[in-house]
Parts: C-alpha cells; structure tokens; sequence
C-alpha cells in the first residue's frame, strides 16, 4: 500500500474526508484533544491530525463547537490563494470519535538539512498575510512546522474567522511593514475573480457563521487597501504561550 505524498492536493483532500481509519493514537498534552490516524483507501495511505469536537476545550469568546470547523475554513482561504502554506484539512462528520478536522500530517524535514533562508522568510510573510485575513488569534511558534521539502507550514487554526479583532502571532514585529509583492498579487488576483471569490465564500459559510464569512470578507479588502501588516500591541499583539 503506498503512502500518499505530502501536498497531495484533492486526492490528499479526498483521503482525509473519505478514508478509512485504520488507526488512532492520542498525542499532545495541549488544551484539545488531538489525535494522530492512519486513512486507508482506494490501495493509498496516509497520516493525518484528527483533533474531535468532543476534545475541544470551550471557549469564553468563540461559539462552543467550531473550532474543527475554523480549521478548515483556514485551509480553504490558504488553498484559493494558492500558497501551500496550511496542510490539507477538512471537516469531517463520521470521525472515530465523532465530528472533527482531519489534517494531513506534517513529517518534518530531513536531520540535519536546513532551509533556505531567504525562501523560509518570503514563506513566513506569507503567512503572516494569512494570519490577517482569518484574524488568527493564537500564531505560536511552536505552531510553524518544516515539511520534508523544507516549506514552511503553519498549523493549529482552531482560533480563527473571529468578527472582532483578535490577531495575535509570534510574527508582530512585521507590524507596519509592506506584504511581499507576490502576497498582494495573489490577494488582488482572488479579491478580483468573482466565481474564485465566491466559491471561497460558498466553502467558507458551510464551516462559519454569515457574519464571520463578512468579516473576513472585509479584512481581504482592507489588507489588499494598505498593503501593511496591522501594527499590534506589544503585549496583547503577543500569543499566550510561545
């Protein structure tokens, strides 16, 4: 049985929604429980990340069950952009443990063989970028993962799409700075074909709140109007936890 590549694209996307689980194993000691599974089908394996509803720990200020929902939302704007930075996710409704996201999960580079820095950083603002435009209010270090390739990949989305500003990140020293040009060729190449933009929003309503799917609406426009990265408050522009 092979095992399917990382960045496998729909057949990947496929997989997480309709495989089989042929195993489960809890891992982490995080707030939620998460889960690591094998997916069978179709003579194709592979590794994901389940992180169940029933392990989401509630939260004071977003809507009690939809954090899974909110990590594949993340996925999706990330995919319209094209820029490869999230793994693939979906949400799915028949998990092991019931409802949750499913994410393909990240191996990690070789030992001993280190990015290219100049590549590591261009990939970093991107995602800063997209930090924005879900208004990402938990971007930890520990959550910026290298995938075999050496390509920068950014998990654990769970606190996103919130209507109130919320962004924290470990990346707030871009405050004030321009995106990368190719960042806001890419925002204005979305925000600017129709049938792109709405089959985002037709996704993005199915996992979030109409107002959420507004809101995030609004933050497209206003980053691709600026250009800049929101400057943030030293101390609440900061994650809880590095």
């Amino acid at each position: 049985m092979g095992e399917v590549r990382s960045g496998g694209g729909a057949e990947t996307e496929a997989i997480l929604a309709r495989g089989e689980v042929t195993a489960i194993a809890e891992v982490g000691a995080g707030s939620n429980r998460v889960f690591q599974v094998r997916l069978e089908m179709d003579g194709e394996a592979l590794t994901a990340v389940y992180k169940p509803v029933r392990g989401e720990r509630p939260l004071w200020d977003f809507p009690p069950h939809t954090l899974y929902r909110r990590e594949a939302a993340t996925y999706l704007v990330d995919r319209a952009l094209g820029w490869g930075l999230v793994p693939p996710t979906v949400a799915r409704p028949d998990g092991p443990l019931g409802p949750g996201s499913m994410q393909e999960w990240v191996a990690g580079p070789p030992e001993g063989v280190a990015p290219d820095p100049l590549q590591l950083e261009e990939e970093l603002r991107h995602l800063a970028a997209l930090d924005v435009l879900v208004n990402n209010g938990d971007r930890k270090a520990a959550h910026l993962l290298l995938d075999p390739g050496l390509h920068l990949r950014g998990i654990d989305h769970g606190v996103t799409f919130s209507p109130e500003f919320k962004l924290r990140t470990v990346l707030a020293d871009l405050g004030g700075e321009p995106l990368p040009e190719a960042a806001m060729a890419d925002l204005a190449s979305l925000l600017g074909d129709h049938r792109r933009l709405g089959a985002l929003e037709t996704g993005l309503r199915r996992l979030l709140a109409r107002e959420e799917v507004g809101a995030f609406r609004r933050r497209a426009r206003e980053l691709r109007r600026s250009g800049r990265y929101p400057l943030l408050h030293p101390f609440w522009g900061q994650p809880f936890g590095r």
